[in-house]
């Protein structure tokens, strides 16, 4: 017998340890890399306006006032680098919130954190007469903040301290009231929410870079204490008492935890709205490549975010010319059905 388990339990240290597959994982990174720059030269490209590709790159290259320097400057570099942030945020964010929560199937919607920001937008143009993405990213985040906060003193009000299963039953009951009292809202008067559509599907074509720089920081400080805090979710992923026992402060690694997200996926949620599936795709991509180690999950996530983001943004300026089709729609087409065939692998549905 034991000469029968001794490989098993080297296959499960090998699966746990950090530096097992690590060329393997460091060829995918530039593989990511590669992806990238093609998404955002697509992204930079491609377009409603059928702009030749040479006169994007020298407008891009030399700015000028020449229509083809105007478009790729003011429409398409923004929004690409929109694509950017909130896709690493919505990844990241994502693949945290399935660590602490022990869920594969978890999403950053799962702490209210959506719920929260679009209930905040719709009383701010409701009673405070809000018109425009300036006025929605502060009060969206707002409302993600206080939404997450509550979450977490639900979770924790029974036994002074949240656990992954009292996090999730507070969050999806916080979410359906205030997604509730949001439909109530523009119901009773639809013509004044009417400007809160386009925000609720998702896009990163109206938003400016003033915008961008103002939640910008937010975004890097979340990154940051994912990073920081990814080590420790290794941990947890083993349970509560084995994370204790191995050292882990489980309390204060989930409360870090819960902040990362509220300032990734807050921060997201404010400049573009609800962009779905991104969060609950891209760590069962990541965790399919990667394995479990939330080291690398996480760094392959803020990869991977962007570059699906990004290319179901190209994609519905291509499909819908003249016009488009919001990122927040395609995200959720092209999302349901992979992620269906993703969950029925085994080894990327496990965390």
């Amino acid at each position: 017998m034991t000469i029968t388990r001794a490989p098993a339990g080297s296959l499960s240290a090998a699966r746990r340890d950090p530096s097992a597959g690590a060329p393997r994982r460091i060829l995918g990174l530039v593989v990511l890399l590669f992806l990238l720059t093609v998404t955002v030269s697509a992204s930079l490209a491609v377009g409603a306006n059928d702009v030749p590709v040479a006169q994007v790159w020298r407008g891009f290259w030399t700015p000028d006032t020449s229509e083809a320097s105007v478009i790729v400057w003011t429409l398409r570099v923004p929004r690409t680098v929109v694509g950017i942030a909130v896709g690493a945020a919505l990844g990241v964010a994502g693949a945290v919130i399935q660590a602490l929560t022990r869920n594969p199937l978890a999403d950053p919607g799962i702490l209210g954190v959506n719920a929260g920001a679009g209930f905040a937008v719709t009383l701010g143009v409701g009673f405070f007469g809000l018109s425009g993405i300036t006025g929605y990213v502060w009060f969206a985040f707002a409302g993600a903040t206080i939404a997450t906060v509550l979450v977490y003193l639900i979770g924790s009000a029974t036994r002074g301290t949240a656990s992954p299963v009292t996090l999730v039953l507070a969050g999806v009951a916080l979410g359906a009231v205030l997604n509730g009292f949001s439909t109530f809202l523009t119901l009773i008067n639809p013509e004044t929410f009417r400007s809160i559509r386009n925000w609720g599907l998702g896009s990163i074509a109206r938003t400016s870079f003033d915008d961008t720089l103002v939640v910008a920081p937010l975004l890097g400080v979340g990154l940051l204490i994912a990073v920081a805090v990814s080590g420790s979710l290794n941990s947890i992923a083993l349970g509560d008492d084995l994370a204790v026992s191995l050292g882990t402060k489980v309390v204060r690694t989930r409360i870090l935890g819960v902040v990362a997200v509220t300032l990734l996926a807050g921060g997201a949620t404010a400049l573009t709205g609800g962009i779905a599936f991104v969060g609950l795709m891209v760590p069962h991509i990541v965790r399919w490549f990667v394995g479990p180690d939330q080291r690398w999950i996480i760094v392959y996530s803020a990869l991977v975010g962007p570059v699906l983001i990004l290319a179901s943004d190209v994609l519905g300026r291509v499909i819908a010319r003249p016009g488009e089709i919001e990122v927040g729609i395609l995200t959720a087409v092209i999302g349901a059905p992979a992620l269906i065939a993703l969950v029925r692998r085994r080894k990327a549905s496990g965390l």
